[in-house]
């Protein structure tokens, strides 16, 4: 049976998960941000494996908690590693630039900060460790072959990113999805996506077709009573992450729908113009943090129905 091993990818205060795929061509799953890479030594050196030994590069999607260390990780193995990632999400490893207009198209809309864009070119100048080509770019439907019967299945599953995949150990159902399964969010306490709709299918291929036997998601994300799911989910919490998210998706649909209806209107809220969802949800995080998805999400839902139903930005 294939080892799959947890492990410590710090960044500051966020919780950031990695994966190593014990293969005779070891795979590393995402690989948080360029101080990451010290906590993913240790961690290896921990269960006897070497970094450089790394043959695989899989990156769940293109976000700098998830791609900040590949560059560094990559000149680590003497850059024999392969770099895979979807091709919808390349932009997102080949250019910090990338990262800073999609903050900008999405929830650096909704931001008052006069120096939001610079505080956030700031933190990508520091979280992600070099620009790169990948050696693979996705479409989906791949299987990589990790030598001795390790065989992995790649999904697209788009909704949190365009580019946002699945990778699937064949053997065992061990799957690896990054921030695709968000269930009530994580520290936040809101689950953050770029298209509504896509989300929802990707979780219903999942939940339908893939059926995990174990999940790995890419942090603490938290059950519908706030606590947070394992590590390493059971085919049990599996489907409770995935219908989990869901539900939620729903129960923010409804909220956000129900506004659109009526239209959007500035006022003194930090959630400004979406006060009345934030209270229609019960939310109260902090959406000027980042991480923190509200602003993204609404920008979503905006995107995909705001013309058809009246409302304005």
């Amino acid at each position: 049976m294939t080892g799959i091993h947890p492990l410590v990818a710090p960044w500051g205060r966020f919780g950031l998960r990695t994966f190593y795929i014990d293969a005779p061509e070891p795979a590393i799953v995402d690989t948080g941000v360029t101080e990451s890479i010290g906590g993913m030594r240790a961690g290896l050196e921990a269960i006897g494996r070497r970094i450089e030994d790394v043959r695989w590069i899989l990156l769940t999607h293109g976000h700098i908690d998830h791609i900040g260390g590949a560059h560094a990780l990559w000149e680590l193995t003497g850059r024999r590693a392969q770099v895979v990632i979807h091709q919808g999400d390349v932009p997102m490893l080949r250019s910090r630039e990338a990262h800073v207009e999609e903050w900008r198209s999405g929830r650096g809309k909704w931001l008052s900060d006069p120096d939001g864009e610079a505080t956030e070119e700031a933190l990508l100048r520091d979280a992600i460790s070099g620009e790169m080509e990948p050696t693979l770019a996705l479409d989906g439907g791949e299987v990589l072959d990790l030598g001795g019967g390790v065989r992995v299945a790649v999904h697209s599953i788009p909704g949190h990113t365009i580019g946002a995949v699945a990778y699937v150990v064949e053997e065992t159902g061990d799957v690896f999805v990054g921030d695709a399964v968000q269930a009530y969010g994580a520290a936040s306490g809101f689950p953050g996506y770029e298209d509504p709709n896509r989300y929802r299918a990707s979780l219903e291929f999942l939940r339908d077709d893939v059926r995990p036997q174990r999940l790995y998601l890419g942090h603490p994300y938290r059950r519908a009573d706030g606590t947070p799911f394992p590590e390493v989910l059971d085919a049990s919490d599996a489907f409770e992450a995935i219908q989990g998210s869901i539900d939620n998706e729903a129960r923010i649909r409804a909220a956000v729908l129900s506004q659109l209806e009526v239209g959007l209107h500035a006022t003194a809220s930090p959630y400004s113009p979406f006060q009345s969802v934030a209270e229609q949800l019960g939310y109260a995080g902090d959406p000027t943090l980042e991480p923190a998805p509200f602003f993204t999400t609404m920008n979503a839902y905006l995107t995909q129905f705001g013309t058809e139903r009246g409302a304005t930005s």
